[in-house]
C-alpha cells in the first residue's frame, strides 16, 4: 500500500481488527473483515454495522461576522451555499438535515452532499456540511469561494465519521450517547463523548435505519472502541457498504452521476427546490426545468439480471433487437435478493417497470428486466 495515503484516526483498529485495506478516495481503507463481504452485508441488514466513512468531507460552514440573531444568521449563510445547490437551504429548520446536489452552471452534478442546520444551542451556530471524499477538494475550494469575505468554512476530515446502520443501531447509538435515538431520520443533534462534542445526524447510505458521527479526533479511537465493543456490532467495510447502497437504489458519485448528469436524469429531483427554480435561482435552470417538463433523453434505471453472471458498470444495455440503448453504471449480486442487480442509464420510454430489455456481459447478451427503486425497501426511522 502506497505510503502517500492517509490514513484514517482509526485505521490502528482496521489493522488490528485484520480488515483488508484498499486505496480509495486518496485513504488506505477497509474492503472487508475477516467475515467477508456477504456476512458483513447480511449482519448490517439483521443487526447493526459501524462503518468507518472518515474519508468523505465533513465541514462547518459559519459567518465571519454573525448578528446573534438566529434566523437572521441563518439566511444569511444560506444565501452564500444557494448558488451553488439545488436545494432550499434558507428554509432548513434548527436541527434539520437535507440531500443536495451541488451543480455545475449546465445543471450537471458536481457532487451530491448533506446539508444540516445545526441546533441553536450549538457553540457556533452554522451549516455542517459533508460532501463526497474523491470531489472534496474541490467542492471545498467552491463553496469557501462562494463564501468570501462572509463566511468561514472549516475543513473537519481530521475527525473520524464513523455510520452506524441497521435495525439494532438506535439501541446501539443510544448507549453510546444518551438521546441519540431521539432524533428522527434527516435530523441532527450534538452529544458529548468524555468531554467532547459530536454532531450526530440520523442518516446513512444504507437504506437502514442509521447514524452518520462526527467525533473528534481526540476521543475518535475510544468511541469507535465503544461501538465495537457492542455484541451487536460488527465492523463492516466498502464492499458491504457498496452492495448495501446498491440493494438501497442509492446512487455513488463519479458511477452514477457526474458533471454530464443532471440530478433529474439521475431520479434525484426531489433535491431541487421548485420555489428556487422557478425564481431562477438554480444554477442550469433552464435545463432542469425542461427535463423536468419531460425533455429528457435519459434517465437512472434499476434491472434485475434474469440470467447470467452480474452486470458490472460498462455493460451495454440493449433493447429486445439488440440495440444498445444505454449503460449499466452500477451492478453486483444482491445478498437480500439473491440474484443480481444493476443500475443505469437507458431512454424514458424503456424506464417502465416489467419491461424487459438485455445486459451485454462477455459479449453474450442476458435477459433482464426494469424493475422500480430501491431494490430492497428502505428502513428509515421518521418522528411525528
Amino acid at each position: 500500500m502506497s505510503s502517500e495515503l492517509k490514513k484514517t484516526p482509526l485505521h490502528g483498529h482496521h489493522a488490528a481488527m485484520g480488515a483488508r485495506m484498499t486505496a480509495f478516495a486518496g485513504y488506505e481503507m477497509p474492503i472487508q473483515f475477516p467475515d467477508g463481504v456477504l456476512s458483513e452485508h447480511r449482519w448490517t441488514r439483521a443487526q447493526a454495522g459501524v462503518f468507518d466513512v472518515s474519508h468523505m468531507g465533513p465541514s462547518f460552514l459559519t459567518l465571519a461576522n454573525p448578528s446573534g440573531d438566529p434566523d437572521q444568521d441563518h439566511r444569511r449563510l444560506a444565501a452564500l451555499i444557494e448558488p451553488l445547490v439545488s436545494a432550499d437551504v434558507a428554509s432548513l429548520a434548527p436541527g434539520r438535515v437535507r440531500y443536495a446536489v451541488l451543480l455545475n452552471e449546465a445543471g450537471g452534478m458536481v457532487d451530491d452532499l448533506m446539508i444540516a442546520r445545526l441546533p441553536d444551542a450549538a457553540p457556533q451556530r452554522g451549516l455542517y456540511v459533508v460532501v463526497n471524499g474523491a470531489t472534496k477538494d474541490g467542492d471545498f475550494a467552491m463553496m469557501a469561494a462562494a463564501a468570501g469575505d462572509a463566511g468561514r468554512l472549516r475543513r473537519s476530515d481530521d475527525d473520524a465519521l464513523i455510520a452506524v446502520q441497521g435495525p439494532e443501531a438506535a439501541a446501539v447509538v443510544e448507549a453510546a450517547l444518551p438521546g441519540a435515538a431521539d432524533l428522527g431520520f434527516m435530523t441532527c443533534g450534538l452529544r458529548t463523548f468524555q468531554d467532547e462534542t459530536l454532531v450526530v445526524s440520523r442518516s446513512g447510505y444504507t437504506g437502514e435505519d442509521g447514524f452518520e458521527i462526527l467525533a473528534p479526533k481526540a476521543v475518535a479511537s475510544r468511541f469507535y472502541h465503544v461501538l465495537i465493543q457492542d455484541r451487536r456490532v460488527k465492523p463492516i467495510g466498502l464492499g458491504a457498504r457498496d452492495s448495501l447502497r446498491l440493494e438501497a437504489g442509492l446512487p455513488l458519485y463519479g458511477h452514477d452521476a457526474d458533471e454530464t448528469v443532471s440530478p433529474v436524469e439521475a431520479g434525484l429531483a426531489f433535491a431541487i427546490s421548485k420555489r428556487r427554480l422557478k425564481a431562477g435561482e438554480v444554477r442550469g435552470g433552464a435545463r432542469l426545468t425542461e427535463e423536468l417538463e419531460g425533455g429528457l433523453d435519459r434517465i437512472r434505471i434499476g434491472l434485475r439480471i434474469l440470467e447470467g453472471a452480474p452486470a458490472r458498470e460498462g455493460a451495454v444495455i440493449a433493447d429486445n433487437t439488440g440495440r444498445p440503448v444505454g449503460r449499466v453504471t452500477s451492478g453486483g449480486f444482491s445478498p437480500t435478493l439473491s440474484y443480481p442487480i444493476a443500475m443505469g442509464f437507458a431512454p424514458p420510454a424503456l424506464s417502465q417497470p416489467g419491461l424487459r430489455l438485455n445486459v451485454i456481459v462477455r459479449g453474450k447478451a442476458q435477459a433482464a428486466e426494469v424493475t422500480s427503486m430501491p431494490f430492497v425497501p428502505h428502513r428509515y426511522v421518521r418522528k411525528p
